[in-house]
């Protein structure tokens, strides 16, 4: 299954219920809850309160991006709060391999994502373990960011290792997603796309949505 995770970094806080509910009204099955801590990257988002707090309110899949160092000593506020995939950074892990036991250990999906100048090989040791590998197309910590092409080229790796070693993971993107270069990802073959503020910065996020959807599903049978 192709998925949309549209980011809550982009949308309305102060009515983020409605904000959700608008995005699965236009057909999207992920919500992508970027968690930012002040030293991996520079800025500060929320923590696992949020996550508990708006659990309740909808059956998405709670897709969560971890830009924080030392994730081994959080995902289990995480898991607790209501996370279904937990996505950590090679970047930030001394134990790969062990933060990955970890989060299956804990009942969740276990991604990892790699940065733009992070190459596909750092990851190869721990590919059979995961659920998914987030390929980021703009530097971490920022919403909004112009998207980087050339981080693409991981993406036909991921896609042959896969194959060659008949693995499971998810491929997904994220970082300055758009109606205009969504197609440009998916024709790579992208199995998730995280968009922010191409569709909770549009003023009519159900809409944006669903424009999303109709082109992700083109892609359901390839």
């Amino acid at each position: 299954m192709k998925t949309l995770s549209p980011s809550i970094l982009s949308a309305d806080f102060s009515k983020l219920a409605e904000e959700i509910d608008a995005v699965k009204s236009g057909g999207a099955q992920y919500i992508h809850l970027d968690i930012m801590d002040g030293r991996f990257v520079q800025n500060i988002t929320f923590g696992a309160p949020i996550l508990k707090s708006i659990r309740p309110v909808t059956d998405l899949v709670f897709d969560v991006h971890l830009m924080i160092e030392e994730p081994e000593k959080y995902i289990s506020d995480f898991a607790n709060a209501g996370a279904d995939i937990l996505n950590v950074h090679f970047e930030a892990c001394t134990d790969l391999s062990g933060v990955i036991d970890k989060i299956h250990s804990l009942g969740c999906k276990a991604g990892v994502t790699i940065r733009p100048d992070t190459p596909v090989e750092a990851v190869g040791s721990v590919l059979n373990k995961l659920d998914m590998v987030l390929v980021m197309t703009v530097y971490p910590g920022f919403s909004g960011q112009k998207f980087m092409p050339e981080a693409l080229k991981k993406i036909p790796i991921l896609v042959k290792v896969r194959k060659e070693r008949k693995l499971n993971f998810d491929i997904q993107v994220d970082g300055g997603i758009s109606l205009k270069n969504i197609r440009q990802v998916m024709d790579l073959g992208v199995d998730s796309v995280v968009a922010g503020s191409a569709i909770f910065g549009t003023g009519d996020p159900k809409a944006a949505a669903s424009e999303f959807m109709s082109i992700i599903r083109e892609y359901e049978t390839n």
